[in-house]
This record gives C-alpha cells, sequence and structure tokens, in this order.
C-alpha cells in the first residue's frame, strides 16, 4: 500500500471534495495512471466520511472515465483518463456551432503538426487510402472524411489529445447539415484533403498546418454563411 497524503475535508458537499481530493492524488504525482486506490474502508478513515459519501465520489469519477472499479480486485485510476468530460462540455454546446467549429479548428491544428513530425508511412498509407474512397464515393463521404481526422489525431500519438477527437468528430454530422448540398462541393474538399496528405507526406508542420486551416476555414465559413441565411 503506498503512503498518500490527503487533506481533511468538510462536511459541505462531502463527495465533491472527497472527489476533488482523489484527483489531486494524480494531479500530486503521489499516484499515477493504472494504479490502485487505497479500498472503501481505508478512504473511509482517511477523510472520515461515511462509506455512502465514498461510493458517491467512486461513482462520479467512474462516470468520468478517470477510474475503474473492480469488483474483487479493487479500484484503480484508468490507464487513459477517459474524455467524458469533454463530451459533457460539447454536448451542453451542441447548439453553439460556431463554438463547436472553433474548438475543432483549435484542436486540429494541433493535431496536425504533431502528427507531421510522428506519422508513420501506414498511416500516411491509410490517409491516401480514405482519400481514394472519397474520391470514388457514388454518395455522402462523411463517414471516410472523419476516419481522415481520425487517423490523423491518433498519428500524433498523444493519448490526452487522443481522448477528445472522438467526441469533437462525433459532432462533425451536425455541422456538415448546416451545409445545403448546393453550397458542397466535393472537388475542392477532396483536393483540400489531398493538399494536408501531401503535407504530412513531406514531414512538413507548417505546410500541414496551412493545409489544415485551409480546409477547416473554408467549411467554417460555409456553416456560418448558412446560419446568418436562416
Amino acid at each position: 500500500m503506498i503512503n498518500v497524503e490527503i487533506k481533511s475535508v468538510n462536511r459541505k458537499t462531502l463527495s465533491k471534495q472527497v472527489l476533488d481530493e482523489i484527483i489531486d492524488l494524480l494531479l500530486s504525482g503521489q499516484l499515477k495512471s493504472g494504479d490502485r486506490l487505497p479500498s472503501e474502508l481505508e478512504l473511509m478513515e482517511m477523510f472520515d466520511v461515511s462509506r455512502s459519501v465514498i461510493r458517491e465520489a467512486l461513482t462520479s469519477l467512474e462516470s468520468m472515465g478517470i477510474v475503474n472499479r473492480k469488483t474483487r480486485n479493487g479500484t484503480f485510476f484508468s490507464d487513459k483518463i477517459g474524455s467524458k468530460p469533454f463530451s459533457m462540455m460539447l454536448a451542453l454546446s451542441a447548439g453553439n456551432l460556431p463554438s463547436i467549429i472553433e474548438t475543432r479548428l483549435s484542436l486540429e491544428l494541433g493535431f496536425v503538426t504533431l502528427a507531421a513530425e510522428k506519422i508513420t508511412d501506414k498511416e500516411l498509407e491509410q490517409l491516401k487510402q480514405t482519400i481514394d474512397a472519397m474520391s470514388s464515393a457514388t454518395s455522402d463521404y462523411t463517414e471516410i472524411d472523419k476516419e481522415f481526422h481520425k487517423i490523423i489525431a491518433h498519428s500524433a500519438s498523444n493519448p490526452l489529445l487522443e481522448g477528445v477527437i472522438t467526441p469533437l468528430l462525433n459532432l462533425y454530422d451536425r455541422t456538415l447539415e448546416q451545409i445545403p448540398n448546393r453550397h458542397r462541393d466535393s472537388k475542392a474538399t477532396i483536393q483540400q484533403h489531398i493538399d494536408i496528405y501531401e503535407a504530412l507526406k513531406k514531414r512538413d508542420p507548417i505546410q500541414s498546418s496551412t493545409a489544415m486551416y485551409r480546409h477547416l476555414d473554408y467549411v467554417r465559413k460555409k456553416v456560418l454563411m448558412n446560419i446568418k441565411d436562416m
């Protein structure tokens, strides 16, 4: 059992304070991802609170993807902290498309810059395959488009960033729904993806970022133009 220091808590909002103190074990470096937390009984003694307070705090942490509870083995910090808190924020902001687009633009510029330094030949080939699939598609290729951006995010090889790309792209369909078919230009969109791919192939972070910005800014302008017309 690892010795850890935990602050005492006030009687108000006990489960929230317990939750914050458990998270602080990670932030302070006393425990790390994958480590086992003290047992419920040990936590009760450390915080001087009831079992129900501890269970409420652990349930909240589990729902956020921060801990995993195993019936016989105890409670562990997740190996990769989940993206549920970010998902909740996105869900609450689902009606604010400009903010969602700006968030996506900010994050994906970071993804593609890192990807230019880390992307593998195999991942480049996967990007090429998605572009070929988009080019030959006879109907909507939204899912293929999403896969293109997901490959770039994962190629950045950063678990914290990987945790936010899926919930963000889950709102991708909602963004595209704001662009009427008459305003869509598949030829231009596919060329933008080709430009991103070619820049990544050169392992050029500046050119990759520029190509990604042009693509996402193109989408942003299409969406905002339609919102203004509504």
